[in-house]
């Protein structure tokens, strides 16, 4: 048998020394022994000590890892980028609003009655002079009759009255005749009671044949004067009825409604059999229906105040309809409002008591060149607006500019690493201007950012044109918004790719 003492001691060794011993016959070997229970022992489970020790091991090493990944990126800043190039570059404004025809009429009643007819439905095409309706007209056509019917009476007056003109002209000429006999008769009685040959009363009676005579023509020329004034008056009282007449016939042509011009039937707010009465338009029972002149449509539409002094006459647009979302209709703008609508209500400031303060919009009218026929009025609709359009022209992310005075960079003359701070402290006075980060390396061949003042020139969707300050391939920082807001001249940056973002965008 083996001591306790010895076989304690084998246990305190980690792995027992040499080969596994042989028992001997009797099994008391001592070495035997403390190597079973060396191989028992080495079978349980892991202790919780171990585990924490490995646990802590490996929270040491991702420390250690962490700790030069900081130390490496330290004072760099992380940008996004994008490259300067030409490109072509077109300037829209947009404004939504509707497609409204250039001519559209409310045809309202004319007359009071009842409507007997409707010869159009709300959607029909209609020619003008076309008949859409009629109000009853029994009225109107009693009134035209009867003066239709005076007027005839009239120149039946007028037929009698010239010819007791006649009469008289006749009458006169007769006097005139029997005159010019009584006058030779007269010459001759003075020359015969001269010489003695007549006696005084055939001279007497021969004198007063002539003044008879006389009188006589003078009564027929009054007769064919008065003949004369009556055939007038006849005839000036038929005038009369003739204008009288007119006007009846014009208040029965109001009992009929036609239209004005070619056009489409696009509201019939009342029903055959319902009462019309004449009144002011937009009046309830005074319109019977609604045309609109669809050879000429236009789209009118709301722009921004902050856009509306790039808008011009004649300038392109490409109208799309939200009825029709795959279609563009070409037109062109063809009137710039000068009244200021308000947003939220789209009543003119000059009319508005409100003396709140909101944004406001201008209205603008564009004419479509090609409309078709399947606009209606009413659609909703968006025009963007060509204000400007230039070719091979220097641009930039619109979002590279910023506003930067560059008094505020850091001084890397001696060296230093330096990243992006925060704005400056109140106190000190700043003078901005606008221009773009340029990432550029140093004399090390270290990543910084350059501040470079720009001027622009037109504006694209995401593009705007660099007039002056840059150079075509340089790469700028755009973003992100926060960092460019607060990075430095100077300042060490890191790109968030290993190549620089190429932004291709349709400048449009």
């Amino acid at each position: 048998m083996c001591a306790d003492s010895q076989v304690l001691a084998l246990r305190r060794q980690t792995a027992p020394l040499g080969p596994r011993p042989k028992r001997d016959f009797h099994g008391t070997d001592c070495r035997a022994l403390a190597y079973t229970e060396w191989e028992t022992n080495s079978k349980k489970p892991m202790t919780m000590k171990k585990i924490l020790l490995i646990a802590l091991a490996v929270l040491i090493a991702a420390g250690l890892v962490a700790f030069m990944v900081i130390k490496q990126q330290s004072g760099y800043t992380k940008v996004l980028t994008a490259t300067v190039s030409r490109q072509e570059l077109t300037s829209v404004v947009s404004g939504t609003g509707q497609i409204k025809p250039k001519n559209i009429v409310n045809v309202g009643a004319t007359s009071f009655g009842r409507i007997t007819r409707f010869y159009v439905k709300e959607g029909d095409h209609v020619k003008k002079g076309q008949i859409l309706a009629t109000v009853e007209s029994v009225q109107q056509e009693s009134t035209v009759n009867a003066q239709q019917a005076t007027i005839s009476a009239a120149k039946t007056d007028i037929a009698s009255y010239v010819a007791a003109e006649k009469t008289a002209q006749a009458n006169v000429e007769h006097a005139q005749a029997d005159l010019e006999q009584k006058k030779l008769q007269w010459d001759r009685a003075q020359s015969l009671y001269k010489s003695g040959i007549m006696s005084r009363q055939d001279y007497e009676t021969n004198k007063a044949n002539y003044d008879l005579d006389l009188a006589a023509l003078a009564q027929a020329v009054a007769q064919l004067n008065q003949a004369k004034a009556q055939t007038e008056s006849a005839r000036g009282h038929l005038q009369t009825d003739v204008a009288n007449l007119h006007a009846d016939q014009d208040l029965l042509s109001k009992t009929i409604a036609t239209a004005p011009f070619d056009g489409i039937v696009t509201n019939e707010p009342v029903r055959e059999g319902e009462t019309v009465v004449e009144g002011i338009q937009n009046a309830e029972g005074s319109t019977l229906m609604t045309l609109a002149d669809m050879s000429v449509v236009t789209a009118e539409v709301k722009v921004d105040e902050t856009d509306i002094v790039s808008v011009r006459l004649g300038q392109t647009v490409d109208v799309t309809v939200d009825a029709l979302p795959n279609k563009i209709f070409k037109g062109h703008v063809t009137l710039v409002g000068d009244q200021a609508l308000l947003r939220s209500t789209g009543v003119a400031t000059s009319q508005s008591t409100s003396g709140t303060e909101e944004a406001k919009d201008f209205k603008v009218v564009v004419t479509l060149d090609d409309p078709g026929d399947e606009l209606r009025p009413g659609l909703s609709c968006t025009a963007k607006i060509t204000t400007a359009h230039k070719a091979d022209v220097l641009t930039l992310p619109i979002q590279a500019l910023t506003m930067h005075d560059p008094a505020t960079d850091n001084d890397k003359s001696n060296g230093n690493v330096h990243a992006a701070s925060g704005p400056p402290a109140p106190t000190a006075k700043l003078n901005p201007v606008q221009g773009v980060f340029v990432a550029e390396k140093d004399a090390h061949g270290k990543l910084r950012a350059r501040f470079i003042p720009v001027t622009t020139g037109i504006t694209g969707t995401t593009d705007i044109e660099v007039l002056s300050g840059l150079n075509p391939g340089q790469e700028v920082v755009t973003g992100p918004y926060k960092t460019l807001r607060d990075l430095k001249g100077g300042s060490l940056l890191k790109r968030d790719t290993e190549k620089p973002v190429t932004i291709t965008s349709d400048a449009s």
